[in-house]
């Protein structure tokens, strides 16, 4: 059976880092966060570290306000509706400080937008189970705006950039069927930038075309010229490439008449 999931490195960071702050010693705080650009694997490192800690998992979006954020911890929990966002808030902190699972918030990077951050640390402070944030490359300068969550970290943990290593492990699982040899592979990293996202597109890439000519093997011969997905937007084309060649005109030999010549009357 083809995995779903590849053991990648960002998956043991991930691990680890919950690991750490569950089992941290009494008296330090119980705050941590998981940062990197995006497309490096940051949510499948969550999905795995959710089934290995059974932690509860809410997935941040841009539109949600604070109450919808409570409430959906509330649902992720499994508590009935709460009328008022205090009132969710301790709800869920009493029912955090009971079981003491992880609460993992992905896409952390738009809880301060709308300064649902504040909610996050009143749920730690209420139940003091940890609180794992998940989210963009820049979300710990973010942070610093509020010193009072920010000293609440007991660590920072960077998400790491894809290798060939972990590009073995997607292999399999986004090009099954197929052999990609190692130096297609080699420049499907050095072309991704780092991102497991973009590996992933072009390993795809590369099974259609090996399938697509009946091979088994997939080498940069097979690849030919073609441009890897680097992230970067195609370039812009030009009015001009989409404006038909002028052909010349033919030209016409000019036909100048007979004038006629009017006779003289004879005297």
């Amino acid at each position: 059976m083809t995995p779903s999931i590849a053991p990648l490195r960002n998956v043991a960071a991930l691990i680890g880092l919950v690991e750490r702050v569950q089992t941290r010693a009494f008296g330090l705080p119980g705050m941590a966060t998981f940062y990197g650009p995006s497309g490096w694997g940051k949510t499948t490192a969550v999905t795995v570290a959710a089934n290995e800690y059974q932690a509860h998992v809410v997935q941040v979006k841009d539109c949600w306000t604070p109450t919808y954020l409570a409430q959906a911890i509330l649902r992720e929990i499994g508590l009935p509706p709460q009328r008022g966002v205090a009132a969710m808030v301790d709800a869920i902190g009493a029912q955090l400080a009971r079981s003491d699972r992880p609460l993992i918030i992905d896409d952390a990077q738009y809880l301060l937008r709308k300064r649902m951050v504040e909610l996050a640390r009143d749920i730690y402070e209420s139940s003091q189970a940890p609180v794992i944030l998940v989210g963009e490359e820049k979300l710990p300068q973010d942070l610093t705006r509020w010193e009072n969550i920010h000293n609440r970290q007991l660590a920072w943990e960077p998400a790491l950039a894809c290798n060939l290593s972990d590009a073995e492990k997607l292999a399999p699982i986004y090009a099954a069927g197929v052999d990609v040899a190692s130096d297609l592979l080699a420049a499907i990293v050095a072309a991704s930038g780092g991102s497991i996202r973009r590996v992933s597109t072009n390993l795809a890439r590369a099974k259609e075309l090996a399938m697509g000519r009946g091979r088994r093997l997939a080498d940069l011969e097979l690849w030919g010229n073609r441009v890897f997905d680097t992230g970067q937007p195609p370039a812009v084309r030009r009015v001009d490439d989409f404006r038909p060649v002028a052909r010349p005109e033919k030209r016409e030999d000019t036909v100048v008449p007979l004038t006629k010549v009017a006779k003289e009357p004879r005297e």
